[in-house]
């Protein structure tokens, strides 16, 4: 399964991850400098959560991001569920 949010589409981004050394200016120092660079990913927060669907009378099992969750509380499940299914997801 993609790390993807099933509501926000949220997923994986690229980035780099630093390593400095050096002494500060302020410590008498030459200064900081990056010295390496190596790829990483940042992973967004996922959790896989079940919410009862009281239109369809049962539950349903989205994997969010805690983003996606506070939007659930601030729309509601209904126009959410109703959205995702416009898109041509199954649930």
């Amino acid at each position: 399964m993609s790390k993807k949010c099933q509501v926000t589409g949220k997923r994986p981004r690229r980035g780099k991850s630093y390593s400095i050394r050096g002494i500060a200016k302020k410590k008498k120092g030459i200064g900081l400098n990056v010295t390496g660079t190596v790829k990483r990913r940042f992973l967004p927060n996922l959790v896989k959560k079940r919410f009862w669907f009281a239109e369809e009378n049962r539950f349903i099992t989205l994997r969010l991001s805690t983003s996606a969750m506070r939007n659930i509380d601030k729309k509601g499940l209904g126009p959410i569920i109703k959205q995702l299914r416009a898109q041509g997801e199954k649930i």
